[in-house]
């Protein structure tokens, strides 16, 4: 069975980044108080949170490019894959556990309380918010660590791979719900690794346009 990485952590160099750090970590406790051990659950109500990031961020940037008539550079089909691809983070999930009434009622007041937030976020400094993306997807890479520690270590039972799960990721008929996890957990870097790039060259372009 192979090692489970540590995830990787982006340093906060400038306010902007640590602010977008501490309400992460912020939110990060949160989440722990309410879904402690409960993986499967706390990944169903964070889904739907974490869709809502790609599609706010692709709306925002193709309205921008119509607007300033040049190309996206790729940006809004990017955006939209990440909102798709945790969509189905969601639906897999679903398969595994059915969200408990309160939390139904979570998922409805969370996600009305983000988008807002986000949007107007992204409106202000997009580049912050791709940073705070960067920072939530570190902490998703930590959660399905440990979902992935819980479920090698016996803590939790593991299990057939939903059939959504093999046909989307193309898994084996053996597949189980550690390989789903670990799937999960490789898109979860990417979208990482893509929003802080995103960050950073917002950053880059930001200092080449004052001559720096």
């Amino acid at each position: 069975m192979s090692a489970v990485p540590s995830p990787s952590h982006h340093p906060a160099f400038d306010l902007p980044d640590r602010l977008a750090l501490g309400a992460t970590r912020a939110l990060r406790w949160c989440a722990d108080r309410v879904f402690a051990g409960r993986y499967a659950h706390r990944a169903v109500v964070l889904e739907t949170v974490a869709a809502v990031p790609g599609m706010v961020g692709a709306t925002l940037q193709h309205l921008r490019a119509l607007r300033q008539l040049r190309d996206d550079a790729g940006w809004v089909a990017r955006l939209q894959e990440e909102a798709a691809n945790e969509r189905m983070h969601l639906m897999t999930f679903l398969a595994v556990a059915r969200p408990t009434l309160l939390e139904r009622g979570l998922i409805r007041v969370v996600q009305g309380l983000f988008f807002n937030a986000y949007f107007l976020l992204y409106l202000l400094s997009p580049r912050s918010a791709h940073r705070m993306v960067g920072y939530f997807e570190e902490e998703a890479v930590r959660s399905y660590t440990l979902y992935l520690r819980a479920l090698d270590s016996g803590c939790l039972q593991d299990g057939p791979a939903p059939a959504i799960a093999r046909a989307y990721w193309r898994l084996g008929d053996g597949a189980t719900l550690r390989d789903v996890v670990r799937a999960v957990r490789a898109d979860e870097i990417g979208h990482r690794d893509a929003n802080h790039a995103f960050a950073d060259a917002l950053v880059a372009h930001r200092f080449a346009a004052q001559g720096r």
